[in-house]
């Protein structure tokens, strides 16, 4: 989602996010984290300055990449941890 942020030198370009391994992906790809917050429901919100509108097509570069395989697998044994 894209929302203008304003800022001290203007109005910023800016993409929140709350998947937390989109996240981290999009730090990866040199995305400046302006904001990471938790609401009171638990429930995490990321914004990103993204001046040149890269984070859509970084979205699903991350969905086609080894790291949302890796993050896949991740979850899964840590739901197994948690079986009864």
């Amino acid at each position: 989602m894209y929302t203008k942020l304003k800022c001290k030198a203007g109005n910023m370009n800016t993409f929140h996010t709350s998947d937390l391994s989109l996240s981290a992906y999009l730090s990866m790809m040199g995305l400046k984290i302006v904001r990471a917050e938790k609401d009171q429901a638990h429930k995490f919100s990321f914004i990103f300055e993204d001046p040149d509108s890269l984070a859509p097509s970084y979205a699903v570069s991350f969905i086609n990449s080894d790291f949302s395989k890796y993050d896949s697998h991740l979850r899964n044994l840590k739901k197994m941890l948690y079986i009864k």
